[in-house]
């Protein structure tokens, strides 16, 4: 299908672009990977698009006062291949490797898809695992917030009208801490089914810190809580990560749809999180 006919504009400014979004039948554009298929069909249809793709100020990745800051329009590509976030934040990279294809990578932006917030998204996991926070601005306000709070439903999160993702902020990796992304593929779209995002930290032969995300699962993407908490104190092993994964789908409204039943996915969630801690545990220096 082809989409409804809207007014397109290219602000060279950040300023220039949120005063342009105070415009209640504004989008925002970005990579687009997400909102052209909706406008191709008709499921959105704004009246002007405001792309902010080539607004230098927003495309940057830092290492900035013990943290990594990443800009909204930053693509997958320049994520996964980051040398820095390599180094400073490899479960980020890793996650952005697992994104579609490589022209998704090429184009798609992290401010994109985490606005999106589609429940089968591979960034929403990490950033969660990762305990990363979000800036939002707008021509009035600017704020920052959890991305856990950010996340609010299916397809919704905490944004304004008038709002848009700034940066990204994410803490930086010591070596004491392992992280692994384990994600089982839509076949024809690459969404995730399930995927997991783990971070482990050892001290004293114990695990001091377990973090996972989960993502494709249900309607939102959500940190699994009651697993971190069966496996810190364990010592890590084989036999206390496939128990600690067990906990993973409980209480969890799973989605189904035609990939998969909510059983399946929830039996798969368990599988993809003992390989996620598994895999995490082994690369902690």
């Amino acid at each position: 299908m082809i989409a409804q006919e809207f007014e397109y504009v290219a602000p060279a400014s950040l300023a220039e672009a949120l005063k342009l979004l105070g415009n209640e039948d504004s989008k925002v554009l970005a990579g687009g990977m997400s909102l052209i298929p909706l406008m191709k069909l008709r499921l959105a249809a704004p009246g002007q698009l405001v792309d902010i793709g080539r607004i230098a100020d927003l495309n940057y990745i830092h290492d900035e006062a013990g943290a990594l800051r990443i800009g909204a329009t930053t693509t997958h590509y320049q994520i996964e291949s980051s040398p820095l976030v390599r180094a400073k934040c490899p479960l980020l990279a890793e996650t952005a490797d697992n994104i579609g294809d490589i022209q998704i990578r090429n184009t798609g932006t992290i401010g994109g898809s985490i606005a999106h917030a589609d429940p089968a998204a591979d960034y929403p996991a990490s950033l969660l695992a990762l305990e990363g926070r979000v800036t939002l601005v707008s021509a009035q306000s600017r704020r920052e917030m959890s991305l856990a709070d950010f996340f609010v439903d299916t397809f919704t999160t905490a944004l304004e009208p008038g709002e848009i993702i700034s940066e990204v902020i994410l803490p930086i990796e010591d070596s004491s801490t392992g992280t692994s992304y384990q994600k089982l593929y839509q076949p024809a779209s690459g969404f995730a089914i399930v995927g997991i995002a783990a971070r482990i930290k050892m001290s004293g032969g114990k695990v001091a810190m377990a973090r996972v995300g989960v993502t494709g699962l249900a309607g939102k993407p959500y940190r699994a809580t009651t697993v971190e908490k069966a496996l810190e104190g364990t010592a890590g092993g084989p036999t206390d990560i496939q128990k600690a994964a067990a906990l993973v789908a409980e209480g969890v409204d799973a989605n189904s749809d035609l990939h998969a039943s909510a059983e399946y996915r929830k039996q798969m969630a368990r599988v993809y999180t003992m390989r996620a801690l598994a895999v995490a545990a082994s690369r902690v220096a």
